[in-house]
């Protein structure tokens, strides 16, 4: 008996697939029966992670594309369709964080480069995968990844928060706005994930003993466990699930002691 929730004839875009949870998104939806197409800014590293992707028997591509710059977008979406004959489905990954630090003390680059990919770049892919499916009158779904930074304050990581914060925004438009053309639009919202990203937080031991200590399941996620959500947002299954952010963080932001 087939799984409820699979994606099966479905073509899955990953953006910041190269590694952490974009790869393991990427591998859960390729596991699901999808075709998967994943982007990262350097194509060395993102065919890397194809290469992994494939020993499990998925089939992928890789891409690259610096999300922030509207004609890398548009010719990642071109190549995608010309591989896969489609998009159904498009994972918001991409993102940085360049600073780790006071609010006060940022330097316009690393604030202009946190806007330029996490909320230009998201806005920019999201549009043109939305385009995509609107020219072939077809449902599909949108996925971002935001962060529970982005749904209250988050010292040390202000601005990475404030562009998680628009993001959950983007979501709750889009979902408005993209309905009547039968394009479901949500957000996964991580807790503290163990990946290269998160380096800056999980070598610091404080951050960690008070994270896991706030944590009900008293630890941090591992990235597959984010790709579980992501198949259950781009599977039909989700089919009435639409402007919403669904939390992923062990219990952390429910509890306040």
């Amino acid at each position: 008996m087939k799984s409820p929730i699979h994606l099966e004839e479905k073509v899955v875009l990953v953006t910041g697939g190269s590694r952490g949870i974009g790869e393991a998104i990427a591998r859960a939806c390729g596991q699901a029966g999808a075709k998967v197409a994943i982007a990262s800014r350097k194509l060395e590293g993102v065919s890397q992670a194809a290469e992994r992707l494939r020993k499990d028997g998925i089939t992928v591509e890789p891409f690259a594309c610096h999300t922030g710059k509207l004609s890398d977008v548009e010719r990642l979406i071109k190549e995608t369709v010309s591989a896969f004959g489609k998009i159904d489905c498009l994972v918001n990954n991409a993102a940085t964080n360049p600073y780790f630090g006071p609010m006060m003390a940022v330097d316009d680059g690393a604030f202009d480069k946190t806007f330029e990919v996490n909320v230009k770049g998201y806005f920019y892919v999201a549009r043109e995968v939305a385009r995509h499916l609107i020219n072939r009158d077809s449902p599909g779904a949108i996925i971002n990844i935001a962060s529970i930074q982005g749904l209250g304050g988050a010292p040390l990581q202000g601005v990475y928060a404030m562009t998680k914060a628009a993001v959950i925004s983007m979501t709750k438009t889009l979902a408005v706005e993209l309905a009547p053309s039968k394009i479901r639009v949500n957000a996964i919202a991580p807790g503290l994930v163990d990946t290269r990203f998160s380096a800056a937080l999980l070598t610091n031991k404080d951050i960690v003993e008070r994270v896991v200590a706030r944590t009900p399941q008293a630890r941090y996620a591992e990235p597959h466990e984010i790709g579980g959500a992501a198949v259950y947002l781009a599977s039909d299954s989700a089919s009435f699930v639409t402007g919403e952010t669904l939390v992923v963080d062990g219990g952390l932001t429910i509890n306040s002691v």
